[in-house]
């Protein structure tokens, strides 16, 4: 993988209190403390996992996230039934219904994200956020995880988001770091050198 480190003062964690900030990092604290006062903290953070790669991998559930047109019970009622039909545990869906009621739905991606960030920094893990043109198939994310390794991040939690608009490549960040390898930024370097010259 070829690097380009935009910030070479990163750290290798992230502190939980800079994640648990903001409006998703609420949410995803939220979460995190009612799964472990259950004594659910496992399952729902593997379904939290499952439940963002359905987002990436389905259209018509992302639209349902960023309709500003729905009528917020036709969008809860959507959200609850789809995860009823897939298995989702009542803890995640609940959830995900408060996210919805509280029209919040266009932000369940950075809230699931901050859920996953949070459970890493609590268990000393490093996090690395992935972002790929393509999703990843296992042979590529074991070679990404020996990168990383070589890199010195051997405790590594890797969080993958897909979007096409990279066209190819891979957008790795890790704490503070920038890991930018995407066909997107290839081109755009290609394009100011060109400017440049001319």
């Amino acid at each position: 993988m070829e690097k380009r480190t935009v910030d070479s003062t990163g750290t290798t964690s992230i502190p939980i209190a800079s994640i648990a900030n903001g409006l998703a990092g609420r949410y995803a604290t939220a979460l995190y403390d009612l799964a472990s006062d259950r004594q659910k903290l496992d399952l729902v953070l593997d379904q939290a996992k499952a439940l963002s790669s359905m987002l990436d991998q389905s259209a018509d559930l992302s639209a349902v996230l960023v309709d500003r047109t729905l009528d917020v019970r036709q969008a809860t009622r959507a959200m609850v039934a789809v995860l009823d039909k897939e298995g989702f545990d009542p803890l995640i869906r609940d959830f995900v219904g408060v996210v919805a009621t509280n029209r919040r739905l266009p932000h369940l991606r950075e809230i699931l994200a901050a859920l996953a960030a949070i459970a890493a920094a609590r268990r000393g893990e490093v996090v690395a956020d992935v972002v790929s043109a393509h999703p990843l198939n296992d042979v590529q994310r074991a070679q990404l995880r020996g990168r990383l390794a070589e890199a010195g991040y051997s405790k590594v939690n890797i969080q993958e988001r897909v979007d096409a608009a990279l066209l190819g490549g891979l957008v790795v960040r890790v704490g503070a770091r920038l890991y930018d390898t995407s066909l997107r930024s290839r081109l755009t370097r290609l394009h100011h050198a060109m400017k440049g010259a001319a």
